[in-house]
């Protein structure tokens, strides 16, 4: 294939459904571990072309969506600090604290920026050596080797005002949760793809081998995805339970070891590491290595680090966990909107609720109305 559009055939998108439907009546879920799966699946109207047998369950894999009330009120507690300059991807600055949000502290007064990149933030902080310039770092292996070679260059060229508050993640430590968890019972799973092109498929080996279930790393178009469903089925009909990569294109199996080498020289674990909805996760985190202190911005401001709960009309922690989908929230569509978001699955490009609010409100809203019994 060469061009987009070869990936988003109609014509062949059905012909995979059609393929899928035919491999088993059995009810099965499967879930996609990455947002970024699950907007595509929204977008395109995979769940409508999949048989009603096949449910497609949302993961974990927003990284915005993750990181807990505590922690975005630790951000904006540096952004308030004087002389702080706090850069941050877009998504994250409309995730809710407990009582505000980054773009609220910047409407008050912070200089809160957007930035594309860390390595933008570290030309702010050349150009404000009376400022101290701090970097939220948010994501999965995907964007870690970012903030991790940023870090080298600052350390290279002695930039002494700038930091990372690290807030980093590793998908293995929260697949292993998923799959231990009581409430949630997995036939399979479309693994994420961006993650897959610096870790590798390797690292997914203990899927088929210590819970037998079966895991294909996936690309991000239509015809990529109903492919990865057609073969965990098909893994499933025949008694197998394999990794195997749908993503060949981009992913290998060892990786991309010039990034793994920046994230194994920057960060370490972290003992454990709160996720919404998923709790404390034991080695899930990343922090930088004593090494690189000198720009860790959670030492360099010593954060207060509390614990907060979510609030309680808010049922993000539910929906990362697959256990609900996102209409089945009181508040989604109504309180919980794009525009006025209560949880961090409204606001991220690749949160869950944002997806079934921008793709699939209307009709899923329609379907549980109909199917409420008379009164």
């Amino acid at each position: 294939m060469k061009f987009i559009d070869e990936y988003r055939q109609g014509d062949l998108a059905s012909k995979l459904a059609d393929q899928i439907e035919r491999l088993t009546p059995q009810p099965l879920k499967v879930m996609e571990v990455c947002g970024g799966h699950t907007h595509t699946i929204f977008k395109y109207g995979i769940e409508d072309l999949l048989p009603r047998n096949i449910e497609m369950i949302h993961g974990p894999g927003c990284p915005v969506c993750v990181i807990p009330l505590g922690r975005v009120d630790d951000a904006i507690f540096i952004a308030q600090q004087p002389n702080v300059i706090f850069t941050t991807f877009g998504d994250a600055m409309r995730v809710p604290g407990s009582k505000t949000s980054l773009l609220d502290a910047k409407a008050s007064g912070a200089d809160v920026r957007m930035v594309y990149s860390p390595l933008d933030a570290l030309k702010i902080a050349k150009k404000n050596p009376d400022k101290q310039v701090v970097f939220l770092g948010l994501g999965f292996e995907t964007t870690a080797p970012s903030s991790a070679m940023t870090i080298l260059q600052a350390h290279k060229e002695r930039v002494g005002n700038f930091s990372v508050f690290c807030n980093h993640i590793t998908i293995i430590p929260a697949l292993k949760a998923m799959l231990d968890s009581p409430d949630l019972r997995l036939d399979g799973f479309v693994g994420p793809g961006h993650v897959s092109t610096v870790i590798g498929t390797r690292c997914y080996d203990f899927v088929p081998r210590d819970y037998g279930k079966p895991i294909v790393v996936t690309g991000f178009e239509p015809l990529d995805i109903l492919q990865s469903v057609f073969m965990i089925v098909k893994q499933i009909v025949e008694g197998r339970a394999e990794v195997e990569n749908q993503y060949a294109r981009v992913v290998n199996r060892d990786g991309n070891k010039r990034a793994l080498d920046a994230l194994f020289e920057v960060f370490e674990p972290r003992d454990y590491f709160e996720w919404r909805g998923l709790g404390s996760i034991a080695h899930s985190g990343m922090r930088l290595r004593t090494k690189y202190s000198a720009f860790d911005a959670e030492l360099k401001f010593s954060v207060p680090g509390l614990r907060i709960a979510d609030p309680k009309a808010c049922q993000c922690g539910e929906i990362l966990k697959g256990v609900k989908k996102p209409w089945e929230c009181k508040v989604f569509g109504t309180a919980c909107t794009p525009e006025t978001p209560i949880g961090s699955c409204m606001v991220s490009s690749e949160g869950a609720c944002a997806a079934y609010y921008n793709f699939g409100r209307l009709s899923k809203v329609a379907e549980r109305s109909s199917a409420a019994p008379m009164v």
